[in-house]
C-alpha cells in the first residue's frame, strides 16, 4: 500500500466523554499509528495497543483497530476507527461493554 497520511503521532485536543485535563492527566494524550499495522494510544489513565488496519475510504486514509490495554491499572479492550478531516484525525473509541467516546487529534512531530 502506499505510504498512509495516518501513521505518526497525533495529539488528543479533543474527546467527547472527557476533558482537556484528564485526557493530559498523566501524559499528553496521543495516538500512535505504525506501519507495521500497529499502533499505543494514551488519555487520561488509559493506555492501550493496537492491532491496526489501515485502508482508503470515501478518498480519505481511514483506519480501523483493535486494542488490549489498562484502565487504571485494569484490562481493558475495545476497538476504534479515525479517518484524517484536513490537518486532524477524527475517530471514535468503543470499550468492550463500556464507554465509547468520539476523539479528534492533530498531528505531532514525535511522541514527547
Amino acid at each position: 500500500m502506499d505510504e498512509i497520511g495516518i501513521y505518526g503521532y497525533w495529539r488528543i485536543i479533543e474527546m467527547e466523554m472527557w476533558d482537556q485535563k484528564f485526557i493530559d492527566a498523566e501524559v499528553q494524550g496521543y495516538f500512535h499509528f505504525d506501519d507495521d499495522d500497529s499502533g499505543e494510544f494514551q488519555f487520561g489513565y488509559v493506555h492501550g495497543y493496537m492491532d491496526c488496519r489501515f485502508s482508503i475510504r470515501n478518498g480519505k486514509d481511514f483506519v480501523e483497530f483493535s486494542f488490549d490495554g489498562n484502565d487504571e491499572m485494569d484490562p481493558t479492550s475495545g476497538r476504534g476507527f479515525a479517518t484524517i478531516e484536513g490537518d486532524v484525525i477524527i475517530g471514535r473509541l468503543f470499550f468492550h461493554e463500556g464507554d465509547d467516546s468520539g476523539f479528534k487529534a492533530i498531528r505531532k512531530e514525535d511522541k514527547k
